[in-house]
């Protein structure tokens, strides 16, 4: 019998290259979302747009039995989104809700489990002030004390499906993300991620222009290729480890060099103009003992490979624009 699998947030960038991943598995696949995916056509055999936060709807989505079932729907964005403090209302109200009607809707139609992503945004704002050190390991999460109301946010939904492990026999997966990127996602209008939105600037400077970077570039992080992120999730899902893991790289790198990785890859000599903006935290990065521990495998993919993908895909997009204008 054809397996068959749910991806709520399908209409985004992760959950859009997880539906082409599990079609190429051979799943039948139905996909959920506010909107269709922005940058390519939904590869998915159905694909619902509607409110999550709306408890009919996700009693209609439920309305049979799904071998897997992915969590990815989310208020989010990257640190201009963020770390502003303008849209913590919604960040946490909205994500919380989804959450808190998908896991209800699942264990009432008696699904097993739910694959839920959460965020390296919930780890101690303490354990990351050294950009040369920071602790990402997956027990320094307690205290808590994330950079955001994201994090907390992401912390609180954690801790939900874990207790419906507890509570009602399910198989929840939990996985920390940290900062996926990758072709056909957000990358302009603010709520781009680091990667995307260097690669547009660089992409949109002339050779010699100026590139502006958020405070002095020197805070640190990892950035995780989409295709790494899915199959750490995948397997995340069919293992017998409930998580919460990390779901990223150990490629540690500031954002001048991102940068400078960025321009290389375009040919382009760019001068850095650092301006005031919104930070998060200095230093960051995936800690891959647990995933490596309990999986047998963690991600290897250079980050120059797939910021050399990301860049080409993104240039496309800049003069697609300016030939429309």
């Amino acid at each position: 019998m054809t397996k068959t699998a749910l991806v709520c947030g399908a209409g985004g960038f992760i959950g859009g290259h997880l539906v082409k991943r599990l079609k190429r598995e051979g799943f039948w696949v139905r996909g959920v979302d506010l909107k269709f995916p922005p940058f390519a056509e939904t590869e998915a055999d159905d694909f619902a747009v509607g409110d999550l936060r709306d408890q009919s709807f996700c009693r209609q989505i439920t309305d049979r039995r799904f071998d897997e079932v992915y969590q990815l729907a989310a208020d989010m964005g990257g640190a201009g989104y963020i770390f502003t403090g303008e849209h913590d209302a919604d960040v946490m109200h909205n994500s919380a809700t989804i959450n808190l009607n998908m896991l209800d809707a699942c264990q009432k139609r008696n699904m097993l489990g739910v694959f839920y992503s959460s965020s390296a945004c919930m780890y101690p704002e303490h354990n990351q002030t050294d950009p040369n050190n920071p602790n990402c390991a997956e027990d320094s999460a307690y205290p808590a004390n994330p950079d955001s109301e994201y994090g907390w946010e992401k912390l609180f939904s954690e801790r939900l499906y874990l207790a419906y492990n507890r509570n009602h026999g399910m198989r929840n997966r939990v996985a920390r993300y940290h900062n996926i990127f990758g072709p056909e996602g957000t990358w302009d209008g603010g709520k781009e991620k680091a990667p995307a939105a260097v690669c547009r600037k660089v992409a949109q400077a002339t050779n010699g222009g100026d590139v502006e970077i958020w405070g002095d570039g020197t805070q640190t992080r990892s950035f995780l290729y989409i295709d790494e992120c899915l199959e750490g999730s995948i397997r995340l899902t069919r293992s017998e480890f409930e998580g919460p893991v990390n779901v990223g790289s150990e490629e540690m790198v500031t954002i001048n060099q991102l940068v400078d990785i960025v321009a290389d890859i375009a040919g382009k000599r760019i001068h850095k103009k650092h301006i005031p903006g919104p930070l998060g935290v200095r230093g960051r990065n995936s800690d891959n003992r647990l995933i490596e521990q309990k999986l047998g495998w963690k991600p290897s993919a250079t980050l120059r490979s797939g910021l050399e993908k990301t860049y080409q895909w993104i240039e496309r997009q800049v003069h697609r624009n300016r030939v429309a204008a």
